[in-house]
């Protein structure tokens, strides 16, 4: 019977050691697939493979539908993929309320669907550059700079922080250009793709593209082109990082304008994230 139940246990060990082994050889494989890929198409083989799908409740499906129009221009096959990643957010990190605000279910819906349409082209998307999402009523003191903001990425600190007022207001307004939830977070995707080694063959493709946005923007006559359209907030232009993440409110919120006005600097911006809206 021991001489049983010690075979049995050595099996169990042996098959399981077998199973790692082959799981961490097969991620090395598709990760080093994935940078020869992005080397040679100048795009990942694939973003989304899911063994176990998740998904959230009908009323937040609603919320989705609702309020992000990203959200219901997806096939129904990826707006499981959607859901799937923001269910994924959710769950990965923590939100925080300040000055006496309830966050619900709904607000951290939006708040996680914002980030997943900024990396929906992206295999990896939830990476540990931030950990906390801080949510304020309306504009609040940074305990960093002292000044009052409407939101702000702390890499230090690893949080993302938003006044809901103004979050809001970005998601109800869509064609506006000015969306917090996208600003915030592209600068948080920024630092996660040139500034860390965590966003895999898809940050090292945006790092490449950023490199391009700067020789772009580095030309006189691209540069006066951009001021005299008047299309991109006058903001963009205080210095790279904010180039970049007042470019990419605009792409997702007026797309065809983007590619219409600026079609040079759209078809950088697909290739950057991996993302075509139109």
């Amino acid at each position: 019977m021991e001489n049983s139940v010690g075979l049995i246990f050595l099996v169990v060990v042996t098959l399981s050691v077998v199973a790692l082994t082959i799981f961490l050889f097969g991620y090395l494989f598709l990760d080093s697939l994935e940078y020869f890929w992005v080397r040679r198409f100048g795009r990942p083989p694939f973003v989304h493979f899911y063994l176990f799908k998740k998904d959230i409740p009908a009323p937040l499906k609603q919320v989705l539908h609702n309020d992000f129009s990203f959200y219901r221009n997806l096939s129904k096959k990826h707006k499981s993929y959607f859901r799937h990643r923001v269910n994924g957010f959710i769950k990965t990190y923590e939100f925080h309320s300040r000055e006496g605000i309830t966050i619900t279910p709904e607000m951290k819906v939006k708040v996680a669907a914002s980030w997943v349409m900024l990396t929906f082209g992206m295999r990896y998307y939830l990476p540990s550059i931030f950990e906390h999402i801080i949510l304020y009523p309306d504009v609040y003191e940074s305990t960093v700079t002292g000044l009052w903001h409407k939101g702000e990425f702390n890499h230090p600190a690893g949080a993302v922080v938003f006044s809901w007022k103004h979050f809001e207001e970005g998601i109800r307004h869509g064609v506006d250009n000015v969306n917090l939830g996208l600003h915030e977070f592209s600068h948080a995707l920024h630092v996660c793709a040139t500034a860390s080694d965590e966003g895999g063959a898809s940050g090292d493709l945006y790092a490449a593209k950023f490199d391009e946005v700067i020789t772009y923007i580095g030309e006189p006559n691209n540069l006066q082109h951009l001021a005299g359209l008047g299309y991109l907030r006058e903001y963009g232009f205080t210095n790279q990082h904010e180039f970049m993440a007042v470019t990419l409110e605009s792409f997702f919120e007026t797309p065809a304008e983007f590619k219409q006005k600026l079609p040079e600097l759209y078809t950088i911006i697909t290739q950057m994230i991996n993302y075509k809206p139109v």
